[in-house]
């Protein structure tokens, strides 16, 4: 049977300004300054700031100025309207201050013309260019530019070079036969760089060898050691390989020092046109005599500001005793965006004073290492930054997400100064990121033809006074791109 239930709840949900603020407060720099560029084109009522506006140091070189501006002020201040919660006049004239105060602060050396570097030419076009100098068949030619076109990023064909002319015969009509198309991919492995087109790291060496102007007789063993003794090679069991070339110590070192000339990666992740990512610092911290300055790295991010002329409409039209349906439509448009506006402006104003509060107090907290290096990091967790500010952790974890900090010590994600700890013998308490410094420390000392084991690095930390399982060491060891012993050993 049907029925209906009245019941109260409290529920607590977050306002659309809340949700805009939380988003804007996760961007980094340069996905600010493009959500900022979106919202000049959406919401007509912001405008960009304009270079030629006047700052507060040149309405105080000309008092005259200064007089008009403060008069023109007061009489935008008598006026107060009843129908809305705040006086537009006054926000746009709080908006101006803010504006000059941000230019005041800002030095004239701080913005400096960038030159646009030239385009590079990617390595795919360099190879396609020298495959033409190559006295093939258009047929041949077409082939030579498929192979190049599947180099992956590190210069290597993993394709399926019977699939590929397979294709050709399907969708291009072209007849090449397989042991043509072999040919060709030898001859793009001989263009340059060197081994470029390889199938394996086994044919990208021995190609290089093959092509390679050093001493004969140390190509020729490098060659046969690459060819007959490459499961031993990998696996760097040097005194086999040593036993069965009846080779002296010497002799197998500089055999293996040439092979460790040759370029395993021809490619070297250049393959494609693009830029490598460059990481953009979001904070600044610099020294100044014993004092460390943090600023916030803004300075491509457009400055915005209500427009006047939007202001000077909505408030014409609010001043008018009939306005007719076309007018109250715009009125209404105008509101909306203003509203938008101004909740734009204070959460970019409300971000910039969190992500400084939370730089200033890991400065604080990290002090040692900023001051010392990592090697005094300290341990720390998003909790005890929360409860210094007095903010919620998941604040500090959207403000620490993709952000970077360039200081003395160089350039970290803010991610970086938080870690879990360990207490020592001492009582101190000691960050992982201290104990990966110090794994690295002892396999960089170690002896080259006798690498230690996760083992002997646990026992060499216990005799530093830190109790770590060997699992735990081979976890950080791991994360150190540090091979395990066997592979790390040299002659």
């Amino acid at each position: 049977m049907l029925s209906l239930q009245q019941r109260l709840s409290l529920q607590q949900k977050l306002s659309p300004q809340q949700i805009q603020y939380q988003k804007l407060l996760q961007l980094n720099t340069l996905a600010l300054e493009q959500r900022i560029k979106t919202e000049l084109e959406l919401n007509p009522i912001l405008e960009e700031t304009l270079d030629e506006e006047l700052t507060l140091e040149q309405l105080e070189e000309n008092p005259e100025e200064q007089e008009e501006t403060i008069e023109a002020s007061e009489e935008e201040e008598k006026y107060d309207s009843k129908d809305d919660e705040f006086d537009i006049e006054d926000y746009m004239n709080e908006s101006e201050i803010e504006r000059e105060l941000d230019k005041l602060n800002r030095s004239s050396d701080e913005e400096k013309i960038h030159p646009i570097a030239p385009q590079r030419k990617s390595l795919r076009d360099n190879l396609i260019d020298q495959l033409h100098i190559l006295d093939l068949t258009e047929d041949e030619m077409i082939l030579g530019e498929n192979i190049i076109g599947g180099l992956d990023k590190d210069g290597y064909f993993k394709s399926d070079l019977e699939k590929l002319t397979t294709e050709l015969i399907q969708f291009e009509h072209i007849d090449v036969t397989i042991e043509s198309a072999e040919k060709i991919l030898k001859m793009i492995q001989t263009l340059e760089p060197v081994g470029i087109g390889s199938r394996s790291l086994q044919e990208c060496l021995l190609v290089q060898i093959r092509n390679s102007s050093y001493d004969p007789y140390y190509s020729y063993l490098a060659e046969k050691v690459l060819s007959e003794h490459w499961e031993d090679f990998t696996n760097k069991r040097y005194d086999t390989i040593q036993k069965n070339m009846n080779l002296s110590k010497e002799t197998l070192k500089s055999t293996l020092d040439l092979i460790q000339k040759l370029n395993p990666k021809p490619g070297e992740g250049n393959i494609e046109s693009e830029e490598l990512n460059q990481i953009t610092p979001d904070f600044m911290i610099e020294k100044i005599e014993d004092n460390y300055i943090v600023t916030l790295n803004d300075r491509s991010v457009p400055s915005v500001t209500i427009s006047r002329t939007y202001l000077e409409m909505l408030d014409s039209n609010k001043r008018k005793r009939k306005i007719s349906e076309r007018e109250k439509e715009t009125h209404k448009f105008l509101r909306e965006k203003f509203e938008s506006a101004k909740w734009f402006i204070a959460s970019l104003h409300q971000r910039r004073h969190t992500l400084m509060k939370i730089m200033q107090t890991i400065l604080e907290k990290q002090f040692e290492f900023f001051e010392s290096g990592p090697r005094f990091l300290k341990p720390m967790i998003y909790k005890d930054i929360a409860d210094e500010i007095g903010m919620d952790i998941s604040t500090i974890s959207r403000v620490v997400n993709g952000k970077y900090v360039q200081s003395p010590q160089g350039i970290h994600e803010l991610k970086y100064f938080f870690s879990e700890g360990l207490s020592t013998d001492s009582g101190d308490e000691i960050s992982n990121k201290h104990i990966k410094e110090l794994i690295k420390e002892i396999c960089d000392n170690e002896p080259k033809d006798n690498p230690h084991s996760d083992d002997k690095i646990a026992s060499i930390l216990k005799g530093k006074g830190i109790h770590i399982a060997r699992r735990t060491v081979a976890k950080y060891r791991e994360s150190l791109m540090i091979p395990v012993a066997r592979l790390r050993k040299k002659l």
